[in-house]
């Protein structure tokens, strides 16, 4: 399973363009990794999740063919993680040559903004899929379980599992320490790879909600390994960094380096 970052940023990017912090500003002089663009990633080159306002130039940037979607899985409608009235450029008479409509999947708030904006265009160009907390459904060649998501309580916020080719991923942002029932799913699955939300620093947390923090980070890893969720030589990959955490790409490398977790920039490439 082949996992391509496109953007590992919170809602503001990093650095935010509006800000003047002494981070901010070091990330423009430094450049490189601690550039972020808003959150998203794609598996195997034909599953992408969420389309934030960035996917245009992260596709010019890493070259990728968002034709080649086949399906879009998205987490919630915050601003950062879902753009649909962008969709409208993969209509007929704008978008030529594509073999497939984009089926796109999501929790009520997401089918009703993604009717609003490009609904006048489902059929030949896009199919609409309401998911379901727990219920697993067929995605291509995947298997796909939603999973509840801590994150905004006027929202039901899905996190993701995939299944495909005898790989398991867990993509598990935007959340919070996770809700009960998600602890419970995940109990003894033995993934291959967990993508966590990582937003903020330091908090003195070890069970933030809504997002992660560098403690709650390193308790859910205590947690897999108590519960048997992920694989033994299985991997934590942390993303959606907010400037707010005050660290830059290396200081977060140093900081995640002994527990064995992996520090996401925008562009990486993961094979698992």
């Amino acid at each position: 399973m082949k996992i391509h970052f496109l953007g590992t940023a919170a809602a503001e990017g990093f650095p935010n363009a509006f800000c003047r912090c002494e981070h901010c500003l070091k990330a423009r002089k430094l450049g490189g990794k601690n550039i972020r663009t808003r959150s998203s990633a794609i598996i195997d080159d034909v599953i992408k999740f969420d389309y934030s306002p960035d996917s245009y130039m992260q596709a010019l940037r890493d070259d990728i063919d968002l034709g080649a979607i086949e399906h879009l899985l998205v987490t919630h409608t915050h601003s950062d993680h879902f753009n649909a009235y962008d969709l409208e450029c993969r209509r007929t008479g704008i978008a030529h040559e594509l073999q497939h409509p984009l089926h796109i999947y999501g929790n009520d708030a997401v089918m009703y903004h993604t009717r609003v904006a490009i609904g006048r265009f489902a059929g030949e160009r896009f199919a609409f899929h309401l998911l379901r907390p727990y219920e697993t459904i067929t995605v291509g060649d995947a298997r796909v379980t939603p999973l509840l998501a801590d994150h905004d309580s006027m929202e039901t916020c899905l996190l993701y599992v995939i299944e495909k080719e005898g790989k398991k991923l867990l993509y598990g942002h935007d959340s919070g320490w996770f809700p009960e029932a998600t602890w419970a799913w995940l109990k003894g699955k033995q993934v291959d790879c967990a993508i966590l939300d990582c937003t903020h620093g330091y908090t003195g947390k070890s069970r933030d909600r809504n997002h992660m923090c560098i403690e709650t980070v390193l308790e859910a890893q205590r947690e897999f390994r108590k519960e048997n969720i992920l694989k033994e030589e299985g991997h934590i990959i942390v993303t959606h960094f907010s400037h707010n955490s005050k660290l830059l790409h290396d200081e977060f490398e140093d900081i995640f380096k002994p527990a064995g977790i992996v520090v996401a920039h925008d562009g990486l490439i993961v094979h698992i």
